[in-house]
């Protein structure tokens, strides 16, 4: 590259950027960082910044994207929501996200809440702390072998949480509005979400957030889940309607709902207010893990590096013509 180019990097919880700076200082890129945390501070911090690699915090809507001059902006992730991808579009700003990282580290979250809350163990926890003992009002226990669990949508996190449950001795039901052509060793597909609801003692949910936010678990189809079961969600907070979850839970469908994700992060927990024991809540942390952290912070690194040395990138979400995107920088 003839001249420095700026990667501004926002909105993350990284200690340093060393993977980052790894990958791109070698063609001349000079990286700044900041929280991003509202439109003018994204201006202030990457107003003129070539290459934005953000985090899910800050929010790009149509007047911040107007307002820099970026050829581009990679999520760290997934989810492209913080962004309005029109308004990307029409201003010939590269949108790229990193779709491929964290499959293990999220299946394996998804699976320990569902174990969790099958166990009882934080009921069990607080029991002994305080100084209860026994493990009446604890029942019924189950065996995986006596219980069924429903996969709601078997994408590459999906497929390996219904190969782990099928691990664990669960009876695994899947559905997805399209099957995958690979074989799923012990996982029976079937025809509807509400089938898969009414037959599962477990709901692990593995499917991106509607484009409108519109809740994928609503009155309407909580009303079909078995009494006592255990919802568990690692995937979008938008999927499940709070209010609706709360009325379920005051009514024992579903009993137990353990949640890693919600709409807004932090959450307001207060809607949830008389049926705190029958949750589990982690922070948004089913994707970490020390490997899946860096191997996300490799490949985002390397959409940078495409961008800005003219090579098509990987994992578009919104494509721009290369030069007018430059001309923007």
């Amino acid at each position: 590259m003839s001249s420095e180019k700026t990667v501004a990097i926002l909105g993350t919880r990284y200690p340093d950027f060393s993977i980052e700076r790894k990958v791109l200082e070698p063609i001349g890129v000079r990286i700044i960082d900041g929280n991003g945390s509202d439109r003018q501070t994204i201006i202030d911090q990457a107003g003129t910044a070539d290459v934005i690699l953000a985090g899910s915090a800050p929010k790009f809507d149509a007047e911040t994207l107007a307002a820099i001059s970026c050829m581009g902006i990679v999520r760290y992730g997934v989810g492209t929501e913080s962004i309005d991808l029109q308004a990307a579009k029409d201003l010939g700003i590269w949108v790229l996200r990193v779709a491929d990282y964290g499959t293990e580290a999220v299946a394996t979250h998804a699976v320990a809440l569902a174990l969790a809350a099958i166990r009882r163990i934080r009921q069990a926890d607080i029991r002994v702390r305080t100084g209860e003992w026994g493990f009446a009002p604890l029942r019924p226990l189950h065996l995986p072998s006596a219980m069924t669990v429903g996969v709601v949508g078997t994408g590459r996190i999906g497929r390996h949480a219904a190969s782990q449950f099928v691990g664990l001795g669960f009876r695994v039901l899947a559905y997805d509005i399209v099957k995958p052509t690979d074989p799923m060793p012990g996982v029976q597909f079937v025809e509807s979400l509400v089938q898969l609801v009414e037959e599962s003692d477990v709901l692990s949910l593995h499917v991106p957030g509607s484009p409108d936010g519109s809740a994928l678990f609503n009155e309407q189809l909580l009303g079909h889940v078995k009494q006592g079961c255990v919802i568990v969600n690692t995937s979008r907070g938008t999927l499940i309607d709070p209010e609706a979850l709360a009325k379920g839970l005051a009514e024992g469908k579903p009993g137990f709902a353990a949640l890693d994700v919600f709409a807004k992060e932090p959450p307001n927990l207060s809607v949830f207010s008389g049926v705190e024991d029958h949750l589990l809540f982690t922070p948004h942390m089913a994707w970490y893990t020390e490997e899946s952290e860096a191997d996300l912070r490799f490949k985002a690194a390397h959409e940078v590096r495409r961008l800005l040395l003219g090579e098509r990138p990987k994992e578009i979400v919104v494509e721009a013509n290369f030069e007018k995107a430059r001309q923007r920088a």
